[in-house]
């Protein structure tokens, strides 16, 4: 077996190999020898047909099947030990003159090879990181929601400006048919004020989405309508009127304060509002991490420069699927991955480039604090060791699992590392600021 490559361009190369009966005649041979004692053939007995009847209806089919297992064996040993980096997988050269009885078969397989680039980490053109922070509003309308939450509840006739309104939002052409309950000085308007005060059960309301709430998110949380259409959604609801109620708020006592925080931590008002501040600046902080995340995404992949082998992976993409493309089809998936392929060699090459690895222990330590966070949820605070390993072990053993847990964990390995080695300009802002800057 002989196996050379020649390299078309710095993307693109052609690996030949060529393949003669020594290679593959021994196995070929004891291959026959199996069937020919197996073979139960009509007028022989069973061991005893003839050799040449076997190689007659055997032979070329056997011949085949072992060139192809012996190609592609060599074909994967020579990508290893010539540690070639590729992208997708080689290519079969369609041979239209192929002759599978001569001396030597000669097999062809174009490679699309991985681009050679630098990355420039302290590029002068910096990346907004956001601070996100819990402005005096964001406290206020909190400690209100608190005591609400925990005030006394009681039910009135009819919808005053300081009642609680329950009932179902309908829209049969985007298929809403939400419950939710929302105060009446949340709606944003006199117009819709009206609409709502002096409701009583059972009443039918038409409103439209548009301004309704003086917080899209709001809407977004009642119609459960996903957050990029949110901001746009202008459509005609009904709103059927199921209960109205009124809420006497909670005093911001030591009781209402125990019921907050069991272990004594607050006493004061002053100190729930620290608590808060601290909690939603947490949670503000994942947000804020997301979003620093795909900032840096974008600008590693806008400016690092690189060529990519586009016509062979078009030609790869074409055939790597269960259903085959046309050009055309392949050419636009390509359009469509291209960036998210840009991205996954660049963070592969500073991967390798500051040794950053993913041990199985980590992997696992991981999967067993995802887990405990669960657990938590649900009253368990102390599991024992041995049961989150059992369940982090079942866990990993599942492919998809496994993977998106490895996805989140490379995510926090470099997100620490480009804190660290990359230049942003930090920004305050208050959530609605992030938010309208962000998404919008």
């Amino acid at each position: 077996m002989n196996i050379t490559k020649e390299n078309i361009d710095a993307l693109n190369a052609v690996v030949k190999v060529d393949i003669v009966a020594d290679d593959y005649q021994a196995k070929v041979t004891e291959l026959l020898t199996d069937y020919r004692k197996k073979a139960d053939i009509p007028g022989f007995r069973k061991g005893h047909v003839p050799m040449g009847m076997i190689k007659k209806q055997y032979g070329k089919s056997i011949m085949i099947d072992e060139v192809n297992k012996l190609l592609q064996a060599a074909l994967n040993k020579f990508l290893t030990e010539e540690k070639l980096d590729i992208l997708g997988n080689p290519l079969p050269r369609v041979q239209e003159d192929f002759n599978w009885d001569a001396e030597t078969l000669s097999f062809e397989f174009e490679l699309g090879l991985a681009p050679e680039f630098d990355i420039d980490l302290k590029s002068k053109k910096k990346v907004t990181a956001y601070k996100i922070i819990a402005t005096e509003d964001l406290l206020d309308e909190e400690v209100k929601n608190i005591q609400s939450r925990y005030g006394k509840i009681s039910s009135v006739d009819e919808a005053a400006a300081n009642s609680n309104v329950t009932g179902t939002f309908v829209n049969e052409e985007k298929e809403i048919n939400k419950k939710g309950t929302f105060l009446v000085t949340d709606l944003q308007g006199k117009k819709n004020e009206k609409k709502i005060i002096g409701a009583k059960a059972g009443d039918v309301i038409e409103l439209a989405t548009k301004k309704l709430f003086e917080d899209d998110h709001k809407l977004q949380a009642i119609l459960g309508v996903p957050h990029e259409e949110i901001h746009d959604l202008d459509i005609p609801v009904t709103f059927t009127v199921e209960d109205v109620t009124k809420t006497e708020p909670a005093d911001l006592d030591q009781e209402l304060f125990d019921k907050l925080f069991s272990d004594g931590s607050v006493k004061t008002a002053s100190e729930l509002r620290d608590k808060i501040k601290e909690d939603a600046e947490n949670q503000f902080q994942q947000q804020g991490d997301q979003q620093l995340l795909n900032a840096v995404t974008e600008h590693l992949v806008e400016n690092t420069k690189f060529d990519l082998p586009a016509e062979f992976l078009q030609k790869w993409l074409a055939t790597a699927g269960e259903k085959p493309l046309t050009a055309q089809e392949a050419k636009e998936e390509f359009d469509k991955s291209e960036k998210g392929l840009r991205y996954q060699l660049i963070e592969g090459k500073i991967m390798k480039d500051n040794d950053i690895k993913l041990e199985y222990q980590e992997l696992v330590d991981y999967a067993k604090g995802f887990i405990r966070t669960q657990m938590a949820q649900f009253g368990n605070t102390n599991p024992e060791e041995k049961e989150l390993d059992d369940i982090a072990g079942r866990i990993l053993q599942n492919k998809d699992e496994a993977q998106k847990l490895q996805s989140q964990l490379i995510s926090q390995k470099l997100l620490a590392f480009y804190k660290e080695n990359i230049n942003f300009k930090t920004k305050e802002v208050s959530y609605e600021e992030f938010t309208k800057e962000v998404y919008k």
